[in-house]
């Protein structure tokens, strides 16, 4: 897996999605750190979000949507595994719970909900994404649950045959697979002489 640079909104004070003024002009700077930075994605602080103004934003993918969103400060999560299209913008959304919100909302310092949400995801083929914060994991008992998540991830992606990708990987993929389209020809007992394409 290769490691990859995205932008984080302009700063995490929590006011980006104030009004689409605010966000607008904040719009344009982080678009410039973006251009800087060649990063083709972004995440806002905190998961906030409003679809609606994210034309503003000069990026390939976005990544601030949580799939289910009751433990964020922002409730209402998109309902799905699966990369999805915002208008051009694709959305690859955050499908496990965030470290803050195991450690310091459910109590938890163990790996067991990340292990049970990847055997859903994985049983459904969809896309496993982790948020975990270096400042969360500094203490001695959150870097040992962080350590551990990795080594669990890493025999996974071994035993499983798990694609392990950047999240620029994952959105090349997901729009090439957006744009093919499936052709039916040759099949035993019909005509090939008029294939039939129907989206993929």
């Amino acid at each position: 897996m290769n490691a990859e640079i995205n932008i984080h909104g302009l700063n995490h004070d929590g006011h980006l999605f104030d009004s689409e003024r605010v966000f607008a002009d904040r719009a344009s700077k982080i678009n410039r750190y973006g251009r800087d930075f060649r990063a083709r994605g972004f995440r806002s602080p905190i998961l906030y979000r409003n679809p609606d103004w994210f034309h503003y934003l000069d990026f390939e993918y976005d990544m601030s949507f949580p799939n289910v969103a009751h433990l964020d400060p922002q409730r209402g999560g998109c309902c799905t595994v699966f990369p999805y299209f915002i208008g051009e913008k694709l959305e690859l959304p955050l499908t496990t719970v965030q470290d803050y919100s195991l450690f310091h909302v459910l109590n938890d310092y163990s790996i067991d909900i990340w292990r049970r949400q990847l055997d859903i995801i994985a049983s459904a083929n969809g896309l496993a994404s982790f948020n975990i914060h270096p400042d969360y994991v500094t203490s001695e008992r959150e870097h040992a649950v962080y350590v551990e998540l990795l080594a669990y991830l890493q025999s996974q992606v071994s035993t499983r045959n798990l694609w392990s990708a950047s999240p620029g990987d994952v959105a090349t993929w997901w729009r090439d697979r957006a744009a093919m389209t499936m052709e039916k020809s040759g099949i035993a007992g019909e005509s090939p002489d008029a294939p039939a394409s129907v989206p993929a």
